[in-house]
Formats: C-alpha cells, structure tokens, sequence
C-alpha cells in the first residue's frame, strides 16, 4: 500500500499500535472493537514497517481516556514521540488516544514537532501540514464534545428517572427490590429485627460508638449485601463496625425517602498540576431529588434529622462542635449546655485539684483569640450543678410513677427484641446445619475426599448451633429482668417515689444523669455579676419554655479566712485597755468565733495585732518599775532585786507576760538609798552577826 506522505525516515522508527476502551465491561462485551484495534498491525505491515518495529499498546484497555494521568502506554507513547523513536501512531479513531482537548493538543504538537504521522481508519495525517493539523485539532474537539453530549444523556436519562423515584441503585441493608421493582423491607426477619433494634440502641446511646459497643457487648452480629462477584445479593453476618453505624445513621432512605444526589463527582487540581476526580457528600439542601414517603420506613424523616444533630454535636474535630454535647463519663453534668453570655460560645471543662477531680466550667475563647487578656467566665461545676438538679426534680416530680412504668416497659421490650435476634440467629444456624447435613447425605458415598470435606462442614455447622444455643442461654442468664422478682420491681416503683435517692445512688452513672439532663434542657445562659457577687442562670427547657435563677458565688478561700474589719475594729479597741488574754477572753464572751469557727486564743489576738499593726497595751503603769530598772537605781544586781522580792522587802505584781511590776514608797526608797550606800564589806559582816543571831 503506498502513502505518499510516508517516507524512509517514518519505516526506520517505530510503529506504535495504541488500544483503548473506557470500561472493562466494553472490553469483555464489545469484542468487535477490540479487535478492530488489534488488526491495525496488521494495517501497519501493509504500510511497510517491519514486524519487528510494529509495538502494541494494550496496557490502557478498560480506562477511561477523559486523562492521562492514570494511563501508563499513553504517557510511554507521549514520552517516546518526544524523543523522536516513533514514526506513526495507529489508533481506531481520534477520541482512541484521548478525550481531552488538552492531552490531544499536546500530543499533535509534539508530533508536528517530531515528525510523526497519526494514522486512523479515515486516513493518514502529518501533523506539521497545516491542513491535517486542523483536520486534527477538529478531530479532536469532536471526541471531547461526543463525550460531553454521551455523558449529558446519559445523565439526564438518570435525572429524569431518578424524579420519578424509579432510578434503581444498591439498598441499605434491611431493604430489597420485589418483583415489580419496589423497593419492600427484607424478606428475611433478622435483618429488619437487627435493624429496628440499631435504631433503637441508638436512641438510648445517642452515639455511633455506643451503638458499636452494645453491639459488641451483645455479641450480636450484623449483616451486609454483597454485591458482584459469585455473592452477589448474599446476606453476610458480621461485626457492627463504627464506620458502617455511620453509614446507616447518615443514610435518609430508612426514613422512607427516595435520595438521589447525595454524593457528586468533582475535579480538583493536585499539587503536580493534574486534575483528579473525587466522590463528595453534598449537604442536604443541595440534593436534586427528595421524595418522602416512597418506600416503608424504620425510622421518621424527623427522627432522621435529629439523629444527624446529635451526630454533628458528638464531633469534636471542628471549632464549632469542641464542646460536645454528648453524654460522658465525667462529673461536670450540664458539659455542653452551658453558653456564656459573653461570647455566645459553649462553655468547656477543666478538671482541678490532685488527680483532676474537681471539674469547673470555663470560657476562654476571646482569650484564645488574643481579644482579651483574661476568660470571660470561670465558675466551680458543682455550684451550677446543684443549683440546676432540682429543677429536674422539680419537671419530674408529676410523672415519677408514669417513669418507673415506662422505664420498666421499654427494659422489657427492649431485652425481648435482644432475646428474638439470639432467637432468629439460632434459627439460621440451625437451617445452615440441616442444608449441610442435606449436602452430606446426598454425596456418594464412594467419593471420599467430597464426603470428608462436606461432613467436617456439616460438623462446623452443628458447633455452631451449639456454640449460639449456649450464646443465647448466657445472654438470657445476665440480663437485668430475668433476675427480678415481683418484690424487686415493686421496689424499682417505690423508688421512683424517691427520685434524689436514686439520682444520688452510688450505681447511678454521670453518664446517666446527663441523658436525663438532655432530655429536658436545651441549654443554660450563664452570666455573672460583680455586685453583688452571683451568677444568673437562664435556663431554656425542651419546648420553648424559658426560666431564670440566681445563685450566690463562695468566695475565695483567701476570702473565707479573712477575718471582717468589725472583728479587727474590737481587738483594737480592746488592746488600748487588755492584754492578748484578756481580749481572747472577751472576745469569746461575747461569742465571736475566730474565721476557721474555733473559739479565739492569746496567740490569735497576738497574729492578729501583728497582721493589723495594732500596739500592745502597756505592760507598767505610771510608777511602776521593773526589776532592771530597781537595780540600776540602786546600783545592785537583778539577783539582789529578786532576793528583795522573795523576802517581802519589796512589794511586786506580775503582768501577764509573766515580770513583775515594782512600786516603791518614798520611805523604802530612803531605806535602799542607806542600805546601797553601805561598803560592801560592813553589808558582809552584818550578814554574817545576822546568821550567828539566829
């Protein structure tokens, strides 16, 4: 076949034959195309390229060709044009090699530039002619627009359906397709028990984790549906994991819905400068189509929505939802419900004190934001608990009976709804056992390999009925109800006469409080006023009702310990006139207590004087001396002085510090002026005639 625009230079390179098709189910099924694209070699060889320089490019067959990115040939192809090893590239037709304007453009100035032909079914063309350069570029455009206009039906034929709520597409589990194709609860009776019974779970729990972990508890399995492959449509048993708890939480066709648009493909540029394509969940308002009431629900479209605020509020990875509102384990009861009336923002939780056992509400957002030098507000969690928890008494004090009969109704519903999955689970087992046994009973006997392989399943599928037999026998031995008797539950209805017993027992879980506490509170403004010193709590109930309390703040511990200024004002009074005794004295008299409550001592009116500057009442009155100052009067020692004392020549009081107070009348000061004014040695030897005397 000769081509005049084929040349030596071209049968010198390589022949690269490229194959594509967009889907691997266009290569299974369209047979013909694929091979159409394979007999270009054999259109390569009529050419004039030897066999030995004809390549085929296989590797993107079942890819999509709207990029380049995941397509290794093309990107080998690219590469080698680039470096001027190819002489032609053979493709089926134009939208073959790409779908893009952009990878299409690039490829056909590159062959221009390498001198490399392009070859379809049309013709063969030289990119570095201006003329096949245009009828390329306009090959080009037509595969990129051909693509838009398949993709625009295509899409548009889904939207219409998808209005009329006849789009179909794969269940959630606990649903399935009837034979006239609408959409009915599962025909198989656990599946929709266990799925009732997550819904349920969920409602007490009020999280996917704690839904996961009851189940876990349980040990109760959960199914899914396999879709493709040999188990296809089959009901598979396992455990509830949190992502999949998720998954049914979010999904709104258990309310009975029909949802098309929840999710939608987008494009994003990546940091290399590629274009990827990603699957996004888009928000409720921009769903195309909502169709309520379509199919059987197991839940309201109102329940739904509830369920996706309490999921939103139980996140703790966004600045809006740091402050969770779920209930947890921790002791500060009203965790999430708190607002400052600063900021308007939530409250968090600071746990104080050895080992963090004192919890204390806190808002120190426009601190964090640099708008203040200081939190807006900082209070001890168990004052705006106790101030809140009997106004829940308060909401529950006319339906305590109708609670203990509800309580004890939904426990008993509850743990029969638990009782029939163990139930229908021993039924599957059993039924799994009898088509084992079936199986084993119909082999030959003779083929003993398939016989031992069928009766070791067969005894698999009998432990198995008896290992669930036992399952539910213990499950049925440790639930609650099974162990209560006709005097327990009378007691459970006289305790519910006696709310703040039971909310104060010792089994009684913070976690359980603050269900109660959810149920009835929306949430609590807090704001706090100097003078006097207090907090005003606003209080919004479930159902609009609204309700304000103030409480006092304690003070500060500083605070408490410091005594009033009329105590100091009395001890100063008292010191012009007493001594530290007799103003403790007084001061218990007239029952005034020390700051701690104890009876005051001498040596708190002492701290006291000291801590207030307050003088001490003067220990010698006007005439008075002291034992020093007698003996320096009269030039003798203190021992001289003391000897006076002790043998009367000297009157002498002590003061309450223990020294003595001397006066000395004017003829006993004449009487030690002539006795000082004796030499020592005549004082010596009347001594001595004094002790011969006697």
């Amino acid at each position: 076949m000769n081509e005049p625009k084929i040349h030596p230079v071209h049968l010198q390179r390589k022949a690269y034959v490229y194959l594509r098709q967009s889907t691997m189910g266009q290569v299974r099924l369209n047979r013909e195309s694929t091979e159409r694209q394979y007999a270009l070699k054999d259109r390569a060889l009529a050419l004039g390229w030897p066999d030995s320089l004809i390549e085929v490019l296989d590797g993107d067959l079942g890819l999509s060709g709207s990029q380049s990115t995941t397509r290794k040939d093309f990107q080998l192809l690219v590469s080698d044009v680039s470096m001027g090893k190819v002489g032609a590239i053979l493709a089926l037709e134009a939208s073959r090699l790409s779908r893009s304007s952009a990878d299409w453009s690039r490829l056909v100035e590159l062959c221009a530039f390498s001198g490399v032909l392009i070859i379809d079914e049309d013709g063969c063309y030289d990119p570095s002619n201006f003329n096949d350069q245009l009828l390329l570029g306009l090959k080009g455009t037509m595969s990129q627009a051909e693509l838009h206009f398949i993709r625009s039906r295509l899409l548009g034929g889904k939207q219409n359906k998808a209005k009329k709520g006849e789009l179909r597409f794969p269940l959630p589990i606990g649903y399935c397709y009837d034979d006239h194709g609408q959409t009915v609860f599962d025909h198989d009776e656990q599946v929709r028990e266990v799925v009732e019974l997550f819904f349920q779970v969920f409602a007490n729990k009020r999280s996917a984790y704690g839904v996961t972990r009851y189940f876990g508890e349980q040990q109760i399995d959960f199914p899914k549906r396999a879709y493709g492959g040999v188990w296809n449509g089959k009901i598979i048993w396992g455990k509830l994991t949190y992502g999949r708890a998720l998954t049914l939480l979010k999904n709104p066709s258990y309310t009975g819905a029909y949802v098309y648009g929840r999710y939608k493909v987008e494009k994003s540029l990546s940091a290399d400068g590629t274009f990827t394509s990603g699957i996004k969940q888009q928000p409720r308002e921009s769903w195309e189509v909502i169709i309520q009431e379509h199919h059987s629900s197991y839940i309201s479209w109102q329940t739904y929505l509830q369920n996706q605020d309490i999921l939103q509020n139980n996140r703790t990875n966004g600045a809006k939802t740091l402050v969770t509102s779920a209930a947890r384990e921790g002791k500060a009861l009203l965790h999430g419900l708190l607002i400052c009336s600063k900021c308007g923002r939530r409250l968090t939780v600071r746990y104080t004190g050895n080992g963090g056992l004192w919890p204390q509400y806190e808002c120190n957002w426009r601190k964090k934001e640099g708008l203040t030098g200081r939190a807006c507000l900082n209070t001890r969690a168990d004052i705006v608990d106790n101030a809140i928890i009997p106004l829940i008494f308060e909401a529950l004090e006319p339906q305590k009976l109708e609670i203990a009969l509800m309580s004890l109704d939904k426990l008993e519903a509850h743990y029969a709804k638990v009782d029939k999955q163990w139930q229908l689970a021993l039924e599957r087992a059993e039924y799994e056992a009898q088509i084992a046994q079936r199986r084993f009973e119909e082999v030959d006997p003779a083929n003993r390999l398939v016989a031992a392989t069928l009766e070791n399943r067969w005894e698999q599928a009998l432990l198995k009925v008896q290992q669930t037999r036992e399952a539910r026998l213990q499950q049925r031995q440790t639930q609650p109800l099974n162990r209560m008797s006709e005097t327990d539950k009378a007691d459970l209805f006289r305790l519910a006469e006696h709310l703040p017993q039971l909310w104060n027992a010792e089994h009684t879980q913070s976690k359980q409080k603050k269900q109660v506490i959810r149920l009835l509170i929306e949430d609590v403004t807090v704001e706090r006023h100097q003078q006097p010193r207090q907090l005003a709590l606003h209080i919004r109930w479930k159902g609009g009702k609204q309700e304000s309390l103030t409480i006092p703040i304690p003070l500060k511990q500083a605070d408490r310990v410091r005594y009033p200024a009329e105590t100091i004002h009395k001890i100063r009074e008292l010191a012009k006139t007493f001594h530290d005794k007799n103003i403790a004295d007084t001061l218990n008299q007239l029952s005034i207590k020390s700051s701690s409550g104890k009876p005051f001592t001498s040596s708190m009116v002492k701290w006291l004087r000291y801590k207030h500057d307050i003088t001490v009442c003067p220990t010698h009155r006007q005439g008075e001396l002291t034992v020093k100052q007698v003996a320096q009067s009269y030039g003798v020692s203190t021992h001289i002085v003391y000897y006076w004392i002790e043998t009367g020549l000297l009157q002498a009081q002590r003061s309450h510090r223990g020294t003595y107070r001397i006066v000395i009348s004017e003829s006993k000061h004449q009487e030690l002026t002539a006795w000082a004014q004796v030499p020592r040695t005549e004082k010596i030897r009347q001594a001595r005639l004094g002790q011969r005397q006697q």
